[in-house]
Formats: C-alpha cells, sequence, structure tokens
C-alpha cells in the first residue's frame, strides 16, 4: 500500500538521489566504533524541528506521535511527506510482527515509511502463503541449517531443480533414465537465472520469536544468516549478545550484504536512508545520556 500521492513519490525520489550525491563524499572512512556515523543520509533537518516542537497529530488516526504514527504507518503533521526520503529496494520485504511487539519501540515501521512500495507489514498469525514460492523466497534468521547471503541463488536453484525432479517423477512406472525433454532444459535455464524476490524478516524480541518461527508456513523455506555485526540499539535485550540485530537494522545489513555478494555491485549507500529515523532517534539517546537529559529521552520512548 502506498503512503502518498504519486507526486509526493516523485519528489521523494529526486530528493533523496540529490542527498545522496551531497553526502557521498563524506564517506570515505567508516568507524568500526560507530557505525551509524558515516551514512549517506537525507538532511535530517526534518527530525530537527520536529524534536524541537515535540510531538504532532497522526493525520489518519489523530494520535499524538513523535516523527511518525507508529499505527498508521505515516509520518505525522511536523513531519512533511516530501522532506523525507524514499528508498528503491532491490526486491520486496514482508515483516512478520509478533503481537506482542510494542508498535511505538518497533523499528520495522521504519522500513515501512522509508520503503512504502517494496515492504509489507503483518501481525502474527497473519502470514502469507510462501508455499508455491519457497524457490523465490527466503526467511532471515540464524540456525544450523542457514545459509549466508552469498550463497541464496545456489540454494534456491537447488529447490527448482528437486521440485523439478519430483514433478516428473511417475510412481506408477520403474525408474529409468530418460532424456530431457524440452521442458526440463527450460526448467534448467531457469535454474539459472533464479533470483530472490522476497526476503521475510521475523519483528519480535529474541525470547518470542520461537511462536512464529516454528510455524508451519514458514517451515521449510530457506533460512538465511546474516553475517555478525553489533548493534547500535538503545533498547538492547538482557542477557542477549550485542550481535542480536534490531529489525531495522537487519534489513538494513542484509541489503547491504545482497547489493555486494548478490547483485555483485559496488556498495555506494544506496540503502542508507533506510536508517534516516534510526539513526537521528540513535544520536538522540546517545546525547541525553552524555547530557542527562530524561525529557528527551521521555520523548523518543
Amino acid at each position: 500500500m502506498s503512503l502518498n500521492p504519486p507526486i509526493f513519490l516523485k519528489e521523494r525520489e529526486e530528493n533523496s538521489s540529490k542527498f545522496v550525491e551531497i553526502q557521498q563524499p563524506q564517506t570515505a572512512s567508516r568507524s568500526s566504533e560507530d557505525p551509524l556515523q558515516n551514512l549517506c543520509l537525507a538532511s535530517q533537518e526534518v527530525l530537527q524541528k520536529a524534536q524541537r516542537s515535540g510531538r504532532s497529530k497522526c493525520l489518519k488516526c489523530g494520535g499524538s506521535r513523535m516523527f511518525y504514527c507508529y499505527t498508521c504507518y505515516v509520518p505525522v503533521e511536523n513531519v512533511p511527506l516530501e522532506q523525507m526520503p524514499l528508498v528503491k529496494l532491490p526486491l520486496k520485504i514482508d515483516i512478520i510482527k509478533h503481537p506482542n511487539e510494542t508498535d511505538g519501540k518497533s523499528t520495522a515501521i521504519h522500513a515501512k515509511l522509508l520503503a512504502p512500495d517494496f515492504v509489507n507489514i503483518y501481525t502474527y498469525p497473519c502470514i502469507p502463503e510462501y508455499e508455491e514460492k519457497d524457490h523465490e523466497v527466503a526467511l532471515v534468521f540464524p540456525g544450523p541449517k542457514s545459509v549466508s547471503v552469498k550463497d541464496i541463488s545456489f540454494h534456491l536453484q537447488k529447490r527448482i531443480q528437486n521440485n523439478v525432479r519430483g514433478k516428473n517423477d511417475d510412481p506408477d512406472k520403474p525408474s529409468t533414465k530418460r532424456k530431457k525433454t524440452e521442458e526440463e532444459d527450460l526448467n534448467d535455464s531457469k535454474c539459472k537465472d533464479t533470483t530472490l524476490k522476497k526476503i521475510i524478516f521475523i519483528d519480535s524480541t529474541w525470547n518470542q520469536t520461537n511462536k512464529i518461527f516454528t510455524d508451519e508456513r514458514l517451515q521449510g523455506l530457506l533460512q538465511v544468516e546474516l553475517k555478525t555485526r553489533k548493534t547500535c540499539f538503545w533498547r538492547h535485550q538482557k542477557g542477549k549478545p550485542d550481535t542480536f540485530l534490531s529489525t531495522i537494522e537487519a534489513i538494513y545489513y542484509f541489503l547491504v550484504d545482497y547489493h555486494t555478494d548478490i547483485l555483485k555491485e559496488k556498495y555506494k549507500g544506496q540503502y542508507d536512508n533506510l536508517l534516516f529515523f534510526y539513526s537521528f532517534m540513535y544520536q538522540l539517546i546517545k546525547n541525553a545520556k552524555c547530557s542527562g537529559d530524561k525529557e528527551t529521552r521521555k520523548l523518543i520512548h
């Protein structure tokens, strides 16, 4: 569902490309201590103004929110839509959100706000059917059967090949070696051109993920594990390692790896604006902690 009229989409798209060009020279050196420091981001002046003016009204539900409405997935009145960046993604994203996940604390909404034509959010137990598309869909989730991002295409090809063999096997006939038919040749060529079309993320605390992950509708999907990276999330889960990422971090890092490992293209900040809200909030919280500003921290939370 698109969140804005076509004219706003066009304006946001033009603004995003302009800002990336302006910010790009500043990203020569990336800090390992603060991975959010040198992102190619659109101007965050609109967020600075909104932060100074305080909470504003959601134009859809009328709720009082900061920056955006986490219920309606739209920016609030004092954050004009045309001043937000619009991010183009190389594939579709489905986010399955746990019903007990607090809306106001979820970073998944950032992806929907900034890439509305590419991202859908579903609240469990509402999950789309993926069974017939398991050769073009994958689930980001760690585990013993998970594969790396760079190996996704290989494993999806194997799935198509196995499906073809299964359809061509006739249980009523003895197994004999057959010549390839034109249909099999066609399927083989499709295997070579296999690309991931949709990636799924689970949005919940790590203690709640098992209920969604074990759902039969997600079973059988290719699982993908991300490279180890440290989270910057200010709501760190107690007792969990700092490699447990927030949802928007996981989406961002997956896309960066997908761009370099699957698309085989140099990454130049194309998806950095997915962290438009996240990086701004991170800096606000960081500054508030240093200065002891409890009011700012309350405003964000």
